[in-house]
């Protein structure tokens, strides 16, 4: 069952379209895990990614639809996006699911938001 949830994670992020197009969520900003072999079934694959955008803040909710709509289509555990601005601090967004972890096409995504921002000594 694992290896099916990773090929459908992989497939999932493979999908996405590839830079060349400038897209929000492009493929070759995911770190696509390497299979292997589980000796016992606690083993989790950590997908990370990073791009830099100019002037995401202001294309930010479409970033997160597309990123949403890829979620929704993967397994997972939780979800963590770090965004930094200059003009609006630094936010970090957790996606938990409701049950043990996200099963593709299982409902509703919710997300969680802090935000902190970082003041001059002045």
């Amino acid at each position: 069952e694992t290896i099916q949830h990773r090929e459908k994670n992989r497939a999932a992020m493979q999908s996405l379209p590839s830079v060349e197009d400038w897209p929000l969520l492009s493929r070759e900003m995911f770190s696509m895990p390497v299979q292997t072999t589980d000796i016992d079934e606690v083993q989790t694959d950590v997908m990370h990614f990073g791009t830099s955008y100019k002037g995401v803040e202001y294309e930010w909710q479409a970033w997160l639809k597309k990123f949403e709509d890829m979620l929704s289509d993967m397994y997972w555990v939780s979800a963590t996006v770090h965004l930094e601005t200059e003009l609006n601090g630094i936010h970090t967004f957790t996606w938990e699911p409701s049950e043990t972890f996200h099963e593709p096409g299982s409902g509703k995504l919710e997300v969680r938001c802090e935000w902190s921002r970082e003041t001059s000594g002045f």
